[in-house]
C-alpha cells in the first residue's frame, strides 16, 4: 500500500493512453438545444438547490436571496425572499480582515425540508452563521436567528454538506471562524452530537456529500438507519514532505446517543474508511473525491454509491467515476480490521493495522437486536472499554473497493465536478444506469454502461460562459424528468434527453440512448418516458445495431455552377464524433488525400476546377458499431461546368452590329458543346452578354474598355480565359514593346545631344547639328577666349576699310567662357602665330578626340 501511496503522491509510473476514455458521440453547443435559464440581476452564487417534487417547486439559495421556482419551468418565479446582512455585522466582518463587498455577505448554504410547512435555512451571515425557519405559505422567515455554528460554514468558500433526517440536521462543516475545527454533527434539541476534536477523527477534511440509508423494513436484525458522509482529508496513515490526500467515507448511526462517561455528547458510532478508485494496470490512483450520488431504487437489491474522483497531481487532466455496493461498505465497517497509531517509528508510516483483541460489543456498531439481547439498549449503556476503543481507533484498515475493482468511467482532459444517476428501463426490458456528470467548464456528460463498455451519449454545454457547475439535481418523476444545474451566474433546466434532435432512424438508434426510440409511422425519434405504452412497435437498440432501420436516401441536392480554375466549397455538417465522413463522386469513394482536395471539419474544398469535376458529390457518415458499419447520406451536391458559347463565322457572313452602328445586320451564331452543334439566331451568354464585331478581312481586335469579348473561329469550345489571352493579351504585349523601344530611342538621343556619351555618338551629334563639321573636341573650358580673339581681329580689318573676314573655323564648337591664351588686338604677327601654332592654354579637358587638330 505504501508503494501505491507514493505513486499517488509523486505521480510515478503513470501511463496514460493517447485517447483516454470514450469520446462523447454528440456535442450539443449551448445555442443548439433549448434550455431554460433563471437569473436575477445583481444576484450571484446560485449554489444551493432543493427540489420538492410533490409540489413541483425548486428552491434556490443564492447570495442574500432565496427563490421558489416552478420546477417544470424555472423561468417562472413564484416567491422571492431577501435575507441581507445588517450594516453593523458587515462593518465588524470587515474589521476582521474580510472583504466587505464579497465575503461579508449572507450566502445561503443550507436549504433542507423540515416538514410540509417549513424549510430550515442557514447562511454565512458575514462570518456569523445564522439559521432560521422559512414559512412556505407566507414565504417569510420566522425570525428565530439561531446560532449556525456547526451547521453552516463561516466562510462561503469553505466546504460543507448537510442532510435532514427526521427533522434533525446532520452536517459536516467547520466549527470556528478560522476553519481549523472541522466537525460532523447532529443538531438536535434532545441529543446533539459531534465528532471528537482530534486529528485521527478528522484531519483537514473537504466535505462533499451526505445522505441517509434507511434500514431494510423487512429485516429482522433491528438495524438502525445510517448517515454517510463523504470527504477528502489529509492522510494520518502516512507522512511525507507534502500532504497526501485520501478519499473517505464515514458513518454514524441515527439512534446514537453518545456515551455516558466516555464520549459524552460525542459519536460512539463514528467510523471512517478509505475509498479506493484506481487503475491497477496503469498505477494511477484517484484520491480526490469531488461529489457523490447514492442511487436508491426499488429495482435495486441495495443502493449503489457513485463517486467522482480526480488524481491529486492532476497534471494530465483525468477524472474517474467509481461505483460501490453498499454491502461492500457495510462489510468493511462491520467485519473489517481497525488501525492504530504506530508505537515504533517506521519511516513514513504513522498508523498500522491493529491485531489485538477487539472489545464486545463491536466498537462503532449500531445498536441492534443482537446488542439489545446483551442488555445494550442504547449507546449510553455501552462499556467504557468499547467507547475508548472507538475514540482511539476511528479509522478502518480495510478499504472500500469499487465494483469490478476499477472505475466505471475514466475521461481525459476534463474535470468532473458533480454527478447524478437515473435508472431507465429500455424497450427490451433491460435497466440501465444513466450517469449525468458535470464539468468545471459548464458542460454535462451523459454516459451509460453497455455491451461495448462505457458510452458517452452526448455532451451538452449548459452555460455559455463555461463556468463550473456547482450543484446538480435530478427530478426523476415519471413524465417530468429534468436536470437542474446551479453555478455562480444562474440556474439552468435541461431535459434528460434530446431525442427530437435525431432526424433519422439510424441516427436515433446509433445514439444508444435508453430514453430515445424511433417511431416508424411518424418518422421521428421520441422520448419513451413521455409516450404512452400502447402499441410500442418502435426501434431501439442500446447495442447500436441499426440494421432494423430503413431510412431512404435523401433526394434533396444542392446545385452548383463554377468556372474553370476556380475553387468549390461543398458543405457537410457531421454531428457524430464517432463517425467518419466519406465523400463519394459519381458513386466512387473520393480520395481526399489528393492535393486537389482538402477536407475541412464541415466542408470539402476542390481546387482548380475543370470539366472533369462536374457531377454528383455525396457526403456520407459512416459509423462502426460491433464490426458493423452504418452509413447515411448527410448532403448531396451537383456541380456543373459554366461553359462559354462560341460562334463560327462563314465566308458570306457580314458583321454583327455594334452599339454605334445599328444598320448592319446581326450575325447568326453556332453554339457547340462536345460533338453536337446547334444553330441559333439568338446568342445566350452564361455570365455576361457580349456584342461580337466581325469584319470581312483580318482579325478582330477589341479594346478592353468597350467590355466586349472576342470569339475566335475555332471548332471546339475554348474557355473564356484562353480566348482572352489569344486577343487582348497579344495587343497589350505589342503595345508595351513599342512603348519601351520608343522610350529607349528618346533616351539615347537625349544623351547624345547633351554630350554625355563619347566616341561615335559625338560624331553623330556633330553631324546632326552642323552637317559637315568635324567631331567636336570638347575644350569647353577655353574655347571662349580664342573665339573672342578671332572676333576682335576681324573687327580691326573692318576699320581699315577692308571687308570684314569671317573668323577662321577651327573645327571646334566653342562655348562661352574661360581660356587663358592672350592675343593682343591689332598685332597681325601675333595673330599669325596664333593661327599657325597650337593654342597655348592650360585647361582641363572634359572630352577630346585624340586626332582633333586645327585647320
Amino acid at each position: 500500500m505504501a508503494l501505491g501511496v507514493l505513486c499517488a503522491v509523486w505521480g510515478l509510473l503513470v501511463e496514460v493512453a493517447v485517447a483516454f476514455g470514450p469520446v462523447p458521440r454528440i456535442t450539443w453547443e449551448h445555442r443548439e438545444v433549448q434550455l431554460i435559464h433563471f437569473h436575477e440581476s445583481e444576484v450571484s452564487n446560485y449554489s444551493t438547490l432543493l427540489l420538492s417534487e410533490d409540489k413541483d417547486v425548486l428552491y434556490v439559495g443564492a447570495r442574500e436571496v432565496i427563490f421558489a421556482l416552478n420546477s417544470v419551468n424555472i423561468a417562472e418565479k413564484q416567491h422571492e425572499l431577501h435575507w441581507k446582512v445588517t450594516e453593523d455585522k458587515r462593518t465588524k466582518c470587515a474589521v476582521k480582515g474580510k472583504s466587505e463587498q464579497t465575503e461579508c455577505r449572507n450566502y445561503v448554504r443550507v436549504l433542507q425540508q423540515l416538514n410540509e410547512t417549513f424549510l430550515y435555512v442557514c447562511g454565512t451571515n458575514a462570518f456569523q452563521p445564522t439559521c432560521d425557519y422559512l414559512n412556505l405559505i407566507s414565504f417569510e422567515l420566522g425570525g428565530k436567528n439561531e446560532d449556525g455554528k456547526g451547521r453552516c460554514p463561516f466562510d462561503p468558500a469553505q466546504s460543507y454538506t448537510s442532510v435532514m433526517v427526521d427533522e434533525e440536521l446532520y452536517s459536516g462543516t467547520s466549527y470556528n471562524f478560522l476553519g481549523s475545527e472541522p466537525i460532523i454533527s447532529r443538531n438536535s434539541h434532545q441529543s446533539p452530537l459531534r465528532t471528537e476534536y482530534a486529528i485521527p477523527w478528522l484531519n483537514e477534511p473537504n466535505f462533499v456529500f451526505a445522505d441517509v440509508i434507511r434500514a431494510d423494513q423487512n429485516s429482522t436484525d433491528g438495524e438502525d438507519d445510517k448517515i454517510y458522509f463523504f470527504f477528502t482529508e489529509v492522510s494520518v496513515e502516512y507522512e511525507f514532505v507534502g500532504k497526501l490526500m485520501i478519499p473517505r467515507i464515514a458513518r454514524v448511526c441515527k439512534r446514537d446517543q453518545g456515551g455516558l462517561r466516555t464520549l459524552q455528547k460525542k459519536w460512539t458510532s463514528f467510523l471512517k474508511a478509505r475509498l479506493i478508485c484506481t487503475i491497477p494496470d496503469k498505477n494511477l490512483i484517484f484520491n480526490i473525491i469531488n461529489d457523490v450520488f447514492i442511487l436508491k431504487s426499488p429495482s435495486l437489491k441495495e443502493p449503489v454509491i457513485y463517486g467522482v474522483f480526480t488524481p491529486q497531481l492532476n497534471n494530465v487532466g483525468l477524472s474517474a467515476v467509481c461505483a460501490y455496493n453498499l454491502s461492500t461498505v457495510e462489510e468493511v465497517f462491520s467485519k473489517g480490521k481497525y488501525m492504530q497509531s504506530a508505537t515504533v517509528e517506521q519511516s513514513h508510516t504513522k498508523w498500522v493495522r491493529y491485531n489485538g483483541e477487539i472489545p464486545t460489543p463491536r466498537p462503532g456498531a449500531c445498536i441492534n437486536n443482537k446488542a439489545g439481547a446483551s442488555s445494550y439498549m442504547s449507546s449510553l449503556n455501552l462499556p467504557d472499554k468499547t467507547l475508548q476503543f472507538v475514540k482511539d481507533h476511528p479509522l478502518m484498515d480495510d478499504s472500500v473497493t469499487p465494483m469490478g475493482d476499477r472505475p466505471r468511467l475514466v475521461k481525459r482532459d476534463v474535470k468532473y465536478t458533480q454527478i447524478v444517476v437515473d435508472r431507465v428501463r429500455a424497450l427490451n426490458g433491460t435497466i440501465y444506469d444513466v450517469m449525468f456528470i458535470s464539468t468545471d467548464q459548464g458542460a454535462l456528460h451523459k454516459a451509460i454502461s453497455c455491451e461495448n463498455g462505457m458510452h458517452i451519449i452526448e455532451e451538452t454545454q449548459l452555460f455559455p460562459n463555461f463556468e463550473p457547475v456547482q450543484t446538480l439535481l435530478l427530478s426523476s418523476r415519471k413524465g417530468k424528468r429534468y436536470l437542474y444545474a446551479g453555478s455562480n451566474s444562474g440556474v439552468v433546466q435541461s431535459p434528460v434527453a434530446f431525442c427530437d434532435k435525431y432526424t433519422t432512424c439510424v441516427d436515433c438508434v446509433l445514439a444508444r440512448d435508453p430514453y430515445c426510440a424511433w417511431k416508424p409511422l411518424e418518422a421521428s425519434c421520441v422520448d419513451i418516458l413521455k409516450e404512452s405504452e400502447i402499441e410500442r412497435n418502435w426501434i431501439q437498440n442500446i447495442g447500436g445495431d441499426a440494421s432494423s432501420c430503413s431510412d431512404k436516401v435523401r433526394e434533396n441536392s444542392l446545385q452548383h455552377t463554377f468556372k474553370h480554375g476556380s475553387t468549390a466549397e461543398l458543405k457537410c455538417s457531421q454531428k457524430s464524433n464517432l463517425a467518419q465522413v466519406v465523400w463519394k463522386f459519381k458513386d466512387d469513394v473520393l480520395k481526399v488525400e489528393s492535393p486537389k482536395y482538402r477536407l475541412l471539419e464541415k466542408a470539402l474544398l476542390i481546387f482548380n476546377l475543370s470539366e472533369g469535376d462536374s457531377g454528383v458529390y455525396q457526403c456520407l457518415s459512416e459509423e462502426k458499431v460491433k464490426n458493423k458499419k452504418f452509413s447515411q447520406v448527410l448532403a448531396k451536391h451537383v456541380l456543373e461546368l459554366k461553359k462559354i458559347q462560341h460562334t463560327t463565322v462563314g465566308p458570306t457572313v457580314v458583321a454583327a452590329t455594334t452599339e454605334g452602328n445599328s444598320d448592319v445586320p446581326k450575325v447568326s451564331a453556332v453554339s457547340t458543346e462536345g460533338s453536337a452543334a446547334q444553330t441559333s439566331t439568338t446568342q445566350i451568354m452564361p455570365v455576361t452578354t457580349a456584342r461580337i464585331i466581325t469584319k470581312p478581312v483580318g482579325p478582330v481586335l477589341t479594346s478592353a474598355a468597350s467590355n466586349t469579348e472576342i470569339f475566335n473561329l475555332i471548332p471546339d469550345a475554348v474557355p473564356e480565359k484562353t480566348m482572352f489571352l489569344k486577343s487582348n493579351d497579344n495587343f497589350l504585349l505589342m503595345f508595351l514593346f513599342l512603348f519601351f523601344f520608343i522610350l529607349f530611342l528618346c533616351l539615347l538621343s537625349y544623351n547624345c545631344y547633351k554630350g554625355y556619351l563619347p566616341g561615335q555618338c559625338l560624331k553623330f551629334r556633330s553631324v546632326m547639328l552642323l552637317g559637315k563639321k568635324k567631331t567636336k573636341s570638347d575644350f569647353s573650358d577655353c574655347e571662349q577666349s580664342v573665339k573672342e580673339t578671332l572676333v576682335e581681329q576681324g573687327s580691326v580689318s573692318h576699320q581699315n576699310g577692308e571687308q570684314p573676314k569671317p573668323a577662321h573655323d577651327t573645327g571646334y564648337e566653342t562655348e562661352p567662357d574661360c581660356g587663358n591664351g592672350q592675343v593682343q588686338p591689332g598685332d597681325p604677327q601675333a595673330f599669325r602665330e596664333v593661327k599657325g601654332k597650337p593654342f597655348d592654354v592650360k585647361c582641363e579637358l572634359k572630352y577630346a578626340d585624340s586626332d582633333a587638330e586645327g585647320d
